[in-house]
């Protein structure tokens, strides 16, 4: 059963990291600091810390990177 640490970050994850845009259009940030600040303010009105996040996920700057290259190359290969 997961925590509610691990499901509140699936869930932002799934809903704030997105594959950067194409053709030069607005997308969204690729900022991984502005996105890993985004998650921990998100977090405190879950009664959630910075703590607990990381005893999930590690480092905070890593995991959030990670993700966001994950989605930017599934983006890429799907576009290929």
């Amino acid at each position: 059963m997961q925590t509610k640490t691990r499901e509140y970050i699936d869930f932002w994850v799934k809903n704030s990291i997105h594959a950067a845009e194409q053709y030069e259009t607005p997308g969204a940030s690729q900022d991984v600091n502005e996105l890993v600040g985004r998650l921990i303010e998100g977090t405190r009105g879950q009664g959630i810390s910075q703590k607990a996040m990381e005893k999930e996920v590690g480092d905070l700057t890593g995991y959030v990177r990670n993700m966001l290259m994950t989605a930017n190359k599934v983006e890429m290969d799907r576009r290929n």
